[in-house]
C-alpha cells in the first residue's frame, strides 16, 4: 500500500481489482450539457422522440458513479483498519511475553558483564538494562489495549463485565466472513440514503456489521444479512435537480478527502507498515515474528549461560 490512499492494488481486494477512486466533481457546464447525439442514452431518446436527454441525466450518472466508488474505497479502509487493529491486538498478546523475555535477558546479561567488570560505564548500561523491564507507564500507555476506534476494545469490555476475554483468532477474518461483509456494506452504506431518516437507519446497521466483521463472527453477519432483506424496503430515489445533484457530489468529494486522510494514517502506523511487509498473509507474518524472537531469546540464553561460566 502506498500513501496515494488505495490507488495502487497494495490493499487485499476480494473482488480482484483495484479500489476505484471517486470521480471528480465536473464542471457545470460539462456535467450539465449533454451531446444528443453521442452515446445510447441519445440513441434511445432520438428513438422515442425526445430529441434531446433530460440535462441532468449526465450529471445522476456521475452521482452514482462517485457513490459506488467512495462506497468500494470506504470498504477497503475498513477492511485494512480491521486488520491493523487485529494485528495490533494479536501481536502484543502472543509476541508481548517474548519481548518482555529479551528484555529481561538483556538486563542479566548487563548485570552480569558489570559485576565482572566493575566499570562504570558498565554498571551505567546495567542500570539501563534493568530499568527498560519494567518502565513506570504513561497514561496513554495504560489505556493504549483497552481502546479502539470504536470505544472499548471487545477484550476490555469483557473484562468489565465478568465476561470471557476472546480475543480475535486471526489478522484477517476468512474468506466467506470477507464477502458477507463486502455484500451487505455494499447494500447498506449509509452514502446511499437520500435522507436522515434512512441515513440514521443504515448508519446503525453498518455499525452492528462492522463489529461482526471486526470480530471474524460469520454467524451473526448471516443474520445481519437477514435482517436487512427482511427491512423496510429502500425509498426508490427520487429524480433530484441539477443544484441537490451539484451538493451531493460536493458532500462525495469531501469524504473522500477526509478518508484518504485516515488511510494514509493507518499506512503510515507502525503496524499498518508491518502489514504492507505481509499483504497476502499478515498471519504468517505475525509467525515469522515469533520465530525470530524464539530465535533471538536463544541466542541471548546462551550468552547468559558463557558469562556465568567464566
Amino acid at each position: 500500500m502506498t500513501q496515494d490512499a488505495f490507488r495502487e492494488p497494495t490493499i487485499r481486494n476480494d473482488d480482484e481489482q483495484d479500489v476505484p477512486d471517486v470521480p471528480d466533481v465536473p464542471d457545470a457546464a460539462t456535467a450539465a450539457t449533454t451531446d444528443a447525439g453521442n452515446g445510447p442514452d441519445a440513441t434511445a431518446g432520438a428513438a422515442d422522440g425526445a430529441g434531446a436527454q433530460r440535462p441532468e441525466a449526465r450529471l445522476e450518472r456521475a452521482v452514482r458513479a462517485a457513490e459506488q466508488a467512495l462506497i468500494e474505497f470506504e470498504i477497503a479502509l475498513e477492511t485494512f483498519r480491521v486488520e491493523v487493529e487485529n494485528f495490533s491486538r494479536l501481536h502484543h498478546q502472543r509476541l508481548g511475553p517474548m519481548y518482555a523475555r529479551l528484555d529481561e535477558l538483556d538486563a542479566m546479561i548487563a548485570e552480569a558483564r558489570a559485576s565482572r567488570s566493575g566499570d562504570p560505564e558498565d554498571l551505567r548500561k546495567a542500570r539501563e538494562a534493568r530499568a527498560m523491564v519494567q518502565p513506570m507507564p504513561g497514561i496513554e500507555e495504560l489505556f493504549h489495549d483497552w481502546l479502539d476506534s470504536d470505544g472499548l476494545s471487545p477484550e476490555a469490555a469483557a473484562m468489565l463485565t465478568d465476561q470471557p476475554v476472546q480475543p480475535p483468532k486471526r489478522v484477517r477474518p476468512t474468506d466467506e466472513v470477507r464477502k458477507l461483509y463486502r455484500d451487505l456494506a455494499r447494500k447498506a452504506h449509509p452514502d446511499l440514503a437520500q435522507d436522515e431518516t434512512e441515513r440514521a437507519r443504515r448508519e446503525e446497521f453498518i455499525t452492528r456489521v462492522n463489529a461482526a466483521y471486526g470480530r471474524g463472527d460469520e454467524g451473526l453477519l448471516r443474520q445481519l444479512a437477514e435482517e436487512w432483506a427482511a427491512g423496510p424496503a429502500p425509498k426508490e430515489p427520487r429524480l433530484s435537480e441539477s443544484e441537490e445533484l451539484y451538493a451531493r457530489l460536493e458532500w462525495l468529494a469531501q469524504r473522500k478527502e477526509m478518508l484518504t486522510l485516515v488511510a494514509q494514517e493507518l499506512e503510515q502506523s507502525a503496524i499498518g507498515a508491518m502489514l504492507q511487509m505481509a499483504p497476502d498473509d499478515p498471519d504468517r507474518l505475525l509467525e515469522e515474528i515469533a520465530e525470530q524472537l524464539l530465535a533471538e531469546v536463544s541466542g541471548r540464553e546462551s550468552e547468559l549461560a558463557r558469562l556465568a561460566q567464566q
